[in-house]
Order: C-alpha cells, then structure tokens, then sequence
C-alpha cells in the first residue's frame, strides 16, 4: 500500500513556476503580481453528500477543482494556486490506485486548461473528503462582489440552469429520464465548466456577481441580502433545456430550475445601459447570457409567470447541513 508521500510523489507532485516554492516544504511560497489582490477560496466535497462513491474519478477531479474555479469567475478574478486536501479510504489505496491516477488526471487537465498550479495540500486515510483552497489575483479594488446590485440594474444569468440538479434527481431515482436525456443533462452534474473569461470580462459591465452554486433562489437571494435591495425574476425568462422545460410547471422540476443548485454558472446585475455590450459578450464568447429580471429598491425576491403573476414557492436553494443525496 502506498504511504502519504508515494501518494503525492506519484500523482500529485509537479512544477509550479509561477509559485516561487511549490509542493515539498512546510509551505509554498507565492509572489502576487503588484497592483493586485489576492482572492481566496475553499471548498469541501464529501462523499455521498457531494458525490457519490461510484462516481467516476476523472470526472470527480475536474469538478472538484471546477467548483473552486467558479468562485474565481464570481470575483472576477484570474485564478493562479490551489491546494488540496485529500483524505482517502485506506482500501481505495490499497486495492484501487488506478482511482488516484484518473483522478488526479482529472483535476491537472482543467488546472492546466486555466493555468493553476497546485502548490501544496495534505492527505491523510479516512471516509472520501475532498478540499480545495484556490488563490487568485485581481487588479485592486476591481473584484466583483455580493454587495454592489444598484436600482435599475438587469439580472442576468449564463448558461442554462437546472440539468445538474434533474440529473441527480434521476440518480436519485425521484424522476425518469430517457437515455437521450440523462446523456444531456449529467454533463452539467460531473463536469461543469467554469465560467473564468466571463468573469474576468464582467468587470467593466456588471455591478455585482455571484456562482450559482446552490440554486438561483439562494444565491440570488445573497445578492439581494448583501446589496440591500429586491429584485422581480420571470419564470419564462430563466433559461433551461428542453428536457426540463418539457417538466415544467411540476414541482420536482421547478425545484431544479430554482433550487437545485450545482449550476456553477453565472449570476450577476448590470445597468440596462450595458445591455447591448453583455449581448455582444455573449456573442464573442459563445456563452448564451439571458437577462431575468430587475433590481429594485426594498426587500424580498419576487418571482412572476408568464402572466406576470407571483408564484408562491416553497423552494429555497441547497443547505449543506439539511440537504442530503
């Protein structure tokens, strides 16, 4: 059986150039680029509340990482290091290697996509946990925050929401999907895409930003909290798939569309003058951006159909401490 330093020799360690010390030492030591701050993150996946056991490795590496890289996108920010905590089942060691290679194949492909490097971590035996903290630089005071929604700002989200959370449910055995379906929809659940150039490129349009990571209700809702304001969505305008629009209104599916969470896509206001620039942005970098709603003034979330009637929801967003696979 592999000890704790066979394990990161063998899969974990390489170069870190842009690091001025790398895996190896006590710490890693990093330069920031002047003029820039760092933005920080960290997340856990634990399995069998994040990730289910069989799930597979690559897959599992890139969006473990992935979940990290979309904090960064939030912000704004150009991610740069991370480190990871790994804590490993003293079976899957001893009698599955080949999860290590995939996996730790996984995460260094999307790294190497956006150019992270891993510059440290830890790992230790016990039941699957996954951590990773990201570093990431930003020009200072340019970060996109919670906090900075203003009246009359447009809503708007990238991508499409609600496949990750219809494909869990399928695995979950709470809905049926066909073949064709499944095959659309868990792409969103294993291997979602950060949304890193638009991030970096919403700092001159947007006002505030925010990852929708547990459901647009949420995180949405975070914005609201943090900028002091309110806001009206319309159900209608909220982009999803074909196969889950061909679910709604059932509750199970609106429950995904709002609140099922593990999108990772993009949530942020700008001003309706900026309108036309976010539509060309979506042009140039092929990344469907759909406006939803308003910001207003006072307090609450207000969610409207078609006829622009408010619907009462009892949905919020994903609770890691309620919430179970």
């Amino acid at each position: 059986m592999s000890s704790e330093f066979d394990i990161i020799r063998r899969y974990f360690t390489r170069t870190a150039p842009q690091a001025v010390l790398g895996i190896g030492d006590d710490a890693a030591l990093i330069d920031v680029t002047p003029g820039t701050e760092l933005a920080v993150s960290t997340d856990t996946l634990v399995c069998d509340r994040h990730f289910f056991a069989a799930t597979d490795p690559y897959r599992l590496g890139h969006k473990s990482l992935a979940v990290n890289l979309s904090d960064m996108a939030a912000m704004g920010a150009k991610p740069r290091w991370a480190l990871l905590a790994l804590t490993l089942p003293q079976q899957l060691v001893k009698h599955n290697e080949t999860w290590l290679q995939q996996f730790s194949a996984g995460f260094f492909a999307l790294a190497d996509k956006h150019q992270v490097e891993l510059i440290g971590g830890d790992t230790t035996a016990g039941p699957l946990n996954i951590g990773i903290q990201i570093l990431g630089e930003i020009a200072k005071g340019k970060a996109l925050r919670r906090s900075g929604a203003k009246n009359g700002d447009d809503i708007w989200v990238s991508g499409m929401l609600g496949n990750a959370a219809l494909a869990l449910n399928h695995e979950l055995g709470k809905i049926t999907l066909q073949p064709d379906e499944i095959d659309q929809c868990l792409p969103a659940l294993l291997t979602p895409e950060p949304r890193i150039e638009l991030g970096q490129r919403l700092i001159a349009l947007a006002h505030s930003a925010i990852d929708i990571s547990d459901g647009l209700l949420a995180d949405l809702g975070h914005i609201l909290e943090n900028s002091g304001k309110s806001a009206v969505i319309q159900l209608e305008s909220i982009p999803c798939s074909a196969v889950l629009k061909k679910r709604l209104p059932q509750s199970q599916a609106l429950h995904c569309l709002l609140a099922g969470g593990d999108d990772y896509e993009l949530c942020f206001t700008a001003p309706a003058a900026h309108r036309e620039a976010v539509a060309g942005l979506s042009t140039e970098l092929g990344i469907p951006l759909t406006r939803i709603g308003e910001i207003a003034a006072g307090e609450g979330l207000i969610v409207t159909d078609a006829h622009g009637k408010t619907l009462t929801l009892e949905t919020t967003g994903y609770d890691h401490f309620t919430t179970r696979n």
